[in-house]
């Protein structure tokens, strides 16, 4: 059976009232203020609740003393990121795979990463900077298969943009017939997305200079892993102060020895009515706005049914085609031959990579409403009697 066949069932976004009681502990009344906050020894520091770095002294005391997230969310996490040739799972390949394993509190427990050998060209090595020859004699991923499935079973697997880097694993492993043992997935982009900080960015460098994390390599795998790990306790204690639940998400099931991934949108079928007043194309430097016209071409790190579901929940009308009211065309490679990309050159319409719809995503202006149709009344008129009557 081809890859592509398999990928025929549905993601399921966990919601906090049906949260199950293994991943969670039973609603309790609100703490009282302030009882969230780490305990720190004696004659230390207080941790910082400004995003700044804390001092060693707190470094230490959060040590001693576990936070108040780890009371909450009480699963161990494998902080994953990878790079890869392309963004399609089932057309692309994994170059490199770092995991970060942590206990429940953000103690790191073991560290863990790899180069791979694709078999194929290595895609964009102005990103990742993976060459054929830095690849050579790396081993592939059905010899790795076994250790990657040790490192992620009975964890909550966290990623930025986790739907990206679960579906390439997955892909590989669907590759070699079998699976991995991964039931739930956090993303720490969506997280991040509700905490309400004041950032024009949500990527990772982003929140690392946020909380004064250090990135030295920005698209490698492991120093990737290794600064989303530092990170993840701060994303968590923020999070567990403003009492909001996890996003987590199903990664699929076990059918038949498979593991299965969600369809695209259009299979759900078509999109519901958008309720706003279509203000016009999105300017440079602005802001989207409920009711703005938006298409999607070509392949996406996050699954285009999740980009769709999340762009009409945020008031914008997504749309199949490009035309002159279309307010932005979202693609990730504006050099392709595609018929919207094509169309929205000709039309001069604004054109927006992923990352940075997602960031404009996080922050739509209010739109104007569309009053509702009036009811169309029909006229009951008594009929015409007939000659029989």
């Amino acid at each position: 059976m081809a890859v592509d066949e398999r990928l025929k069932t549905t993601d399921t976004q966990y919601h906090p009232r049906s949260r199950p009681d293994s991943l969670f502990p039973s609603r309790c009344p609100p703490p009282a203020p302030g009882s969230l906050r780490p305990r720190t020894a004696p004659g230390s520091a207080a941790p910082d609740r400004r995003g700044s770095a804390p001092s060693s002294a707190a470094v230490s005391a959060e040590v001693l003393a576990p936070p108040g997230f780890a009371a909450r969310f009480r699963r161990p996490y494998a902080v994953v990121d990878v790079e890869t040739t392309g963004l399609s799972p089932t057309r692309d390949r994994v170059l490199s795979i770092a995991v970060v394993l942590t206990a429940a509190d953000g103690t790191v427990e073991h560290r863990w990463s790899t180069l791979l050998d694709p078999g194929c060209d290595p895609g964009p090595v102005h990103i990742h900077g993976l060459t054929r020859q830095r690849l050579a004699g790396s081993p592939t991923f059905a010899a790795v298969a076994d250790e990657v499935a040790g490192l992620l079973a009975g964890r909550v697997l966290v990623a930025h943009n986790a739907a990206f880097d679960w579906r390439m694993l997955a892909g590989e492993a669907m590759r070699i017939g079998t699976t991995l043992p991964v039931e739930w997935r956090l993303c720490t982009l969506t997280l991040a997305s509700w905490l309400g900080l004041e950032l024009p960015s949500l990527r990772l460098a982003s929140l690392a200079a946020y909380w004064g994390v250090v990135q030295r390599r920005a698209h490698d795998a492991q120093d990737d892993a290794e600064v989303l790990a530092t990170l993840l306790p701060r994303i968590l204690q923020r999070a567990a102060d403003q009492y909001l639940e996890l996003p987590l998400t199903r990664c699929g099931v076990d059918r038949d020895g498979v593991t299965v991934r969600p369809p695209r949108f259009a299979a759900a079928g078509r999109t519901p009515p958008c309720r706003y007043r279509n203000p016009g194309r999105l300017d440079p430097g602005a802001a989207l706005v409920q009711g703005m016209r938006v298409a999607f071409s070509g392949p996406t790190r996050t699954e285009r049914g999740e980009l769709v579901g999340r762009a009409v929940a945020a008031g914008l009308h997504v749309t199949e085609t490009v035309s002159r009211r279309t307010s932005l065309l979202v693609t990730n490679d504006a050099r392709s031959v595609t018929r919207k990309v094509r169309t929205a050159a000709l039309l001069n319409t604004p054109v927006r990579g992923e990352e940075d719809f997602l960031e404009l995503l996080a922050a739509v202006r209010p739109g104007i409403l569309v009053p509702a149709a009036p009811p169309v009344r029909h006229d009951r008129r008594p009929r015409r009697p007939t000659p029989d009557a």
